[in-house]
């Protein structure tokens, strides 16, 4: 559900800008309350497993589309609503910049679509009300399934919205909702499952970091490193040779455009948007999460025969990893940048 440039006007890029800045502003504040040195590793690590996770298109039995996993609804549930939103920002950044994943018009867009309605509404109002009388399998299983295909159809009905505003007439609101939100229902009964088996896989090793996280308590000095180990070794196996299964059907979103305009894609009018794509284009060194010498002679040759299944790529394969790292990095910078503004809030205030 990464929305390109050319499904939205600037007027409302720079609307979803502000708001996604806004949300990211008010998590910086609040987040300080219960970051420590044991949630900056973890905020890597989990920014690292969804980058991975997300490269994974599944099929949609009987309609010829795809879904992926936002990851949403599992970055609130490990790491609580903002410290999860800022790490979901993180990974579209690192998306959007180095594999031209979602436009950067449409970032602001992205980050709140993906980021916004999980962690701060499906989670906080329905998984911890499930929660409330205590954790068990079955409440984490019913709480991360009812929350992630509530989130993902706020999500959808989201970019059908942000298409309307911007007057994209090619998809008229009746159809493209009616498209919408059956597909991405499908998608959240996956996305659910297996954001119930990670939850439940981290409850198990460590329920404190659910409890913590749930109550908006420091991690303290509890041992998350068999956690953190066995995400991290995950995120480079499903990253460098899980990413060769992915669907080649199109995503969920694109299939939607074509059953209602004809068109996966939508043609960028002139102006920022082209100015923002050609920035793109050179910041990008694996467009389509593949070396550009092999996107460019992919799409240079339009009879070419489907490629086999599964696609064992070495640019996928480093892609997977070089995002992984590089998400990793950005998340952890983000928390240890926030947990030094705390120390030195609290230094001057002695």
């Amino acid at each position: 559900m990464h929305m390109a440039d050319a499904l939205i006007s600037p007027v409302v890029g720079g609307i979803m800008w502000a708001a996604t800045a806004g949300v990211a502003a008010y998590s910086i504040k609040k987040v300080q309350n219960d970051l420590d040195e044991q949630k900056i590793p973890l905020m890597g690590v989990m920014g690292a497993f969804v980058f991975a996770v997300q490269m994974i298109n599944f099929t949609i039995p009987g309609t010829g589309s795809s879904g992926h996993l936002g990851g949403g609804m599992l970055l609130a549930i490990l790491l609580g609503p903002c410290a999860g939103f800022l790490t979901m920002a993180s990974i579209l950044v690192i998306q959007a910049l180095f594999f031209a994943d979602g436009g950067l018009l449409a970032l602001g867009c992205n980050i709140f679509n993906l980021g916004f309605y999980t962690c701060f509404i499906t989670y906080p109002l329905i998984y911890k009300w499930i929660m409330r009388n205590g954790y068990s399998t079955r409440r984490i299983f019913s709480g991360a399934i009812l929350s992630a295909i509530i989130g993902l159809q706020f999500g959808a009905f989201s970019v059908v919205l942000q298409t309307l505003f911007s007057g994209k007439t090619e998809l008229p609101f009746g159809t493209f909702v009616m498209l919408m939100q059956p597909i991405h229902l499908a998608i959240g009964v996956a996305e659910g499952l297996v954001t119930a088996a990670v939850a439940g896989f981290v409850w198990k090793m460590r329920p404190e970091i659910i409890d913590k996280g749930v109550f908006g308590k420091a991690s303290g000095s509890i041992s998350i490193k068999k956690v953190l180990v066995g995400l991290a070794v995950v995120a480079v196996i499903t990253g460098g040779i899980f990413s060769w299964f992915a669907s080649a059907n199109p995503d969920g979103l694109e299939w939607a455009m074509f059953y209602t305009s004809g068109k996966e894609e939508l043609e960028a009018p002139e102006g920022i948007h082209q100015t923002l794509a050609s920035i793109q284009e050179r910041i990008a060194f694996l467009p389509d999460y593949t070396f550009k010498t092999q996107e460019q002679e992919t799409n240079s040759d339009d009879t070419e025969a489907e490629e086999a299944w599964p696609a064992v790529d070495a640019g996928t394969s480093a892609a997977g990893l070089a995002g992984g790292i590089m998400t990793l990095l950005l998340a952890g910078i983000t928390g240890f940048s926030i947990h030094l503004i705390k120390k030195r809030n609290k230094a001057s205030a002695v």
